[in-house]
């Protein structure tokens, strides 16, 4: 095994495939159709949830491949290096990436749980959701002890069940929970909702300390700017939709309302966040009437005060984290940022992803930084936000 003689990282944004029999061990054999399973067709592995059909595309799952071996094409788990589902054999993977530990956004489910949001029978989902986040628990962070970070879903379609399955995992041991980047994309309430939906699943959140970790992409709309613009459109775009996440989130006035809650904005960069938290501050400036009146209409009856107590360039620095990839630009506007406020990410094994040479990128996109500063935001930050040993 390579020696990594650097210091190390933890990864705030990697993901799992879920093993075949994750869903199909767990239930009743007369359930077993009803539940995620996997079916082969063609060399291909096809995951089968109700009228749901779900490939594992090659592109998804790139780390350890060799270029010229990366095509569209359906992957099955004969093919698949056994790190992306295998917790040990990942440990492995993270080993000589010189990773100590990393958080899993799920795949089957989706982000943060869409797939089981969009099931006709909600009362499996709800079976489904739990068996996953037991598994994550249990499974995949117990396969390999101290080397994960266990990301949880919940039941979106339900608050009050979202705060109870939060607060059911906290005990069991998690240590973050995944949520929308945009929910009313989902057909949900926003965070802005009147009669303030979200806030029993906000208040199991802000009681048990869990950092809600957003991906983008987890609204389900991927960003574009017509129906045949090239996919370097969408990929150029797609970090914005966590622009659209922090707007919501430094004026839905939930940060002053919980104050324990911690936004981590995953795969988005951090390139963008001196100018938005700038353009914040220029609007609550140049916008006063905004506080008292909710939109552009100007006719409406005042309401109470809209506007956040702290300013947004505080609530970013007590509440918000940007994570980043590969971010030169990021880095170097980092005083605009927050030191405390940036944590690295591997994205082990998409295509964007560092492996297997996550601790040189982060060296050497690191390198005009002072030591303190440097284990931050490798480790530091992490271990803080996440409360690791």
């Amino acid at each position: 095994m390579t020696t990594i003689e650097k210091p190390l990282l933890i990864s705030v944004d990697d993901h799992v495939i879920e093993p075949p029999n994750l869903w199909v061990d767990k239930v009743p054999r007369s359930d077993r159709e009803r539940v995620p399973h996997v079916v082969e067709e063609d060399g291909a592995s096809i995951w089968l949830y109700e009228d749901v059909r779900i490939p594992i595309p090659g592109l998804f799952v790139q780390a350890g491949r060799d270029q010229s071996e990366i095509v569209p094409e359906l992957m099955s788990y004969e093919k698949m290096r056994p790190g992306y589902f295998d917790p040990r054999e990942r440990a492995k993977d993270m080993d000589l990436d010189g990773v100590i530990a990393s958080l899993c956004f799920p795949t089957i489910p989706r982000y943060c749980g869409q797939q089981f949001l969009e099931a006709k029978d909600r009362e499996m989902a709800l079976t489904c959701l739990r068996i996953y986040n037991d598994w994550m628990i249990e499974d995949w962070a117990g396969g390999a002890p101290g080397r994960f970070i266990p990301l949880i879903v919940v039941p979106l379609w339900d608050p009050e069940l979202a705060g109870d399955e939060v607060r059911r995992c906290a005990g069991l041991g998690a240590k973050a929970v995944s949520f929308s980047e945009n929910p009313a994309k989902l057909g949900l309430p926003s965070l802005h909702d009147a009669a303030n939906y979200w806030d029993p699943f906000l208040e199991a959140v802000n009681a048990t300390e869990l950092p809600i970790c957003i991906h983008f992409g987890s609204s389900s709309m991927v960003p574009t700017t017509s129906d045949d613009a090239p996919v370097y459109v969408s990929a150029l775009l797609s970090p914005l939709n966590l622009t659209y996440a922090t707007a919501d989130w430094l004026f839905s006035k939930k940060l002053e309302k919980f104050p324990n809650l911690k936004i981590c904005l995953s795969e988005g960069g951090i390139g963008w966040i001196p100018y938005i938290l700038e353009r914040a501050e220029f609007i609550i400036e140049h916008m006063p009437w905004a506080r008292t009146y909710g939109s552009f209409d100007y006719t409406q009856t005042k309401h109470e005060n809209l506007g956040p107590e702290l300013s947004p360039r505080e609530l970013f620095a007590k509440h918000m984290y940007g994570c980043f990839i590969d971010d030169a630009f990021g880095i170097k506007n980092l005083a605009e940022i927050g030191a405390d406020n940036v944590m690295i990410e591997t994205d082990y094994p998409h295509g964007d992803g560092t492996y297997p040479h996550s601790v040189d990128n982060a060296h050497r996109l690191l390198a005009g930084l002072d030591e303190g500063t440097r284990y931050k935001i490798m480790q530091g930050n992490a271990r803080r936000v996440f409360n690791l040993p």
